[in-house]
């Protein structure tokens, strides 16, 4: 036997399909359900809706909501670094950043002795070690789900996961555009991008607020196995 390769597989099949009692099937179609009720959760709410139903989840989950507008973002996230005493931070390396005009927040936080830095997908080992010492870790996130206080993240080259999983505190720039009623919508458009050709990250990560378990007498800690704390910054984007 070659290793590797699957041998009898047509027979093993056709054996399978007959002790069932029916013809073996070529290709699988896709069922068509006569009711689909996961679209109807908050169905037809517009964006500021969708952000009050986020706002109030956040509470439920520990999760700190500030908002604002692109031209006060680079104002309020040295103020927040501030407030969560962070001398060390780290970020994707995401175009977004220069997009919302935090370009030059790198240099305008070194100049008070705040050392940031962007995730190297070139030095893995390097970045990982940083996050891993980090006292915040800042991204943005691809989409939001209102109904549970979820950001979701797309990981790539330039965007490792350890940035949300491993620093202190962790704070998600939200861009209000981005947000959706639950994760029917976002599972719905990694489906169309697939069945399209277009190429998905292979990690994609939903993350709803600070680390937390209750897996020890049904007692919630928050903080056991990543940040302590998170906050989501909502960007009105239009």
């Amino acid at each position: 036997m070659s290793i590797g390769q699957i041998h009898n597989r047509s027979s093993f099949l056709n054996n399978l399909a007959g002790n069932f009692g029916r013809e073996r099937r070529e290709q699988v179609v896709k069922p068509v359900w006569k009711r689909n009720p996961q679209w109807d959760v908050y169905k037809g709410f517009s964006q500021d809706e969708l952000v009050e139903v986020l706002k109030k989840q956040c509470f439920l989950i520990h999760t700190e909501v500030h908002e604002t507008v692109t031209a006060e973002l680079s104002t309020l996230i040295p103020h927040l670094i501030n407030e969560y005493g962070g001398k060390t931070v780290v970020t994707w390396d995401d175009p977004r950043f220069e997009e919302f005009g935090l370009g030059g927040l790198t240099d305008e936080l070194k100049d008070v002795g705040i050392d940031m830095r962007k995730w190297d997908g070139d030095e893995r080992e390097e970045s990982l070690a940083y996050s891993a010492a980090a006292d915040i870790g800042i991204t943005f996130s691809d989409a939001a789900l209102a109904e549970s206080g979820t950001v979701v993240l797309y990981s790539g080259k330039g965007k490792g996961r350890a940035v949300s999983l491993l620093p202190a505190v962790y704070i998600a720039i939200i861009p209000k555009s981005t947000i959706v009623p639950r994760i029917t919508q976002v599972a719905k458009d990694i489906h169309n991008k697939t069945a399209d050709g277009e190429l998905v990250a292979s990690c994609v990560n939903f993350i709803s607020g600070p680390s937390n378990s209750a897996d020890i007498e049904m007692n919630l800690i928050v903080g056991v196995h990543g940040p302590v704390k998170a906050t989501y910054i909502i960007v009105d984007d239009k």
